[in-house]
């Protein structure tokens, strides 16, 4: 996991959806990963298609740099195109974004390849093997449809990534819903791994967690509490909890460096 400008953290789950997104790309299924808010789907996702890399590139299509070749390796890596629908998003604009993407994508994969340009041969086609579409509730059943429609032509892998729920809204469309072929949940920071996290915070902010020191161990319980071991709430605490470090010049976590931390943040009933 990351924070927008942190350093990647690679959990437990980042390896399960890793493993997951990879069958689905390798067996050509439709594959559903659901997950409460904020426990990092889409951090997972974005990581695995590579996509802080390629997506400022696949916006700005313009005029090529010999830089690009970099983002030509990484789509011919990662082979997936990563698509979040607008809210309220139209079955037109639904499929020409993600026709316009998977053409772009084709074209940088083909690019590495090396097309033999002299022969005249056009763009080679159905070089992507996975689309991940993010936030797939935004989907109405006409959008859910052509997905499918398009899974079926084109033989693409498809991960949907949603909300918990999001597997028995699809259950009541047999079409879709019988080309589902993986489906992983995603949970929240637990046990050890959660340990691990904090332990990263900690030093990020140089510090040392010593789990035999009470004073780190009760404040590991609180953050434990507070956020259910919730990505996002993490890293949205931890902002807070380096902020009132600075302020009073501490350099020790407590119990109340936590709890003043937690009563700036709006993250509901704890």
């Amino acid at each position: 996991m990351t924070a927008r400008s942190g350093a990647f953290i690679a959990t437990k789950e980042h390896r399960r959806f890793s493993e997951f997104a990879d069958a689905v790309r390798k067996h050509r299924y439709i594959g559903l990963c659901y997950g409460p808010a904020g426990v990092g789907k889409t951090l997972s996702a974005r990581r695995y298609a590579h996509w802080d890399v390629a997506e400022p590139f696949l916006e700005t299509w313009g005029p090529r740099q010999p830089s690009d070749a970099e983002v030509h390796a990484t789509l011919a890596g990662s082979r997936s195109a990563f698509y979040t629908p607008a809210v309220g998003c139209s079955l037109r604009v639904l499929r020409d974004d993600v026709a316009c993407l998977l053409v772009r994508v084709d074209a940088c994969i083909d690019e590495h390849l090396g097309r033999d340009k002299a022969s005249g041969t056009g763009l080679r086609r159905g070089l992507a093997e996975l689309l991940i579409v993010d936030e797939a509730e935004r989907l109405s059943t006409t959008g859910l449809e052509h997905l499918r429609d398009l899974f079926d032509r084109t033989s693409i892998g498809v991960i949907l990534i949603g909300m918990p729920g999001i597997e028995k809204r699809l259950s009541r469309y047999p079409q879709l819903y019988s080309r589902v072929g993986f489906a992983h949940h995603y949970r929240p920071l637990q046990g050890d791994e959660l340990t691990f996290v904090l332990t990263r915070h900690w030093r990020q902010l140089g510090l040392a967690l010593d789990e035999a020191d009470f004073t780190d161990v009760q404040a590991m319980a609180s953050i434990a509490r507070i956020t259910g071991g919730n990505f996002r709430l993490l890293q949205r605490l931890f902002v807070q909890i380096a902020r009132i470090l600075k302020i009073n010049e501490l350099r020790v976590i407590t119990d109340d460096v936590v709890e003043a931390a937690r009563s700036t943040l709006v993250i509901g009933a704890t």
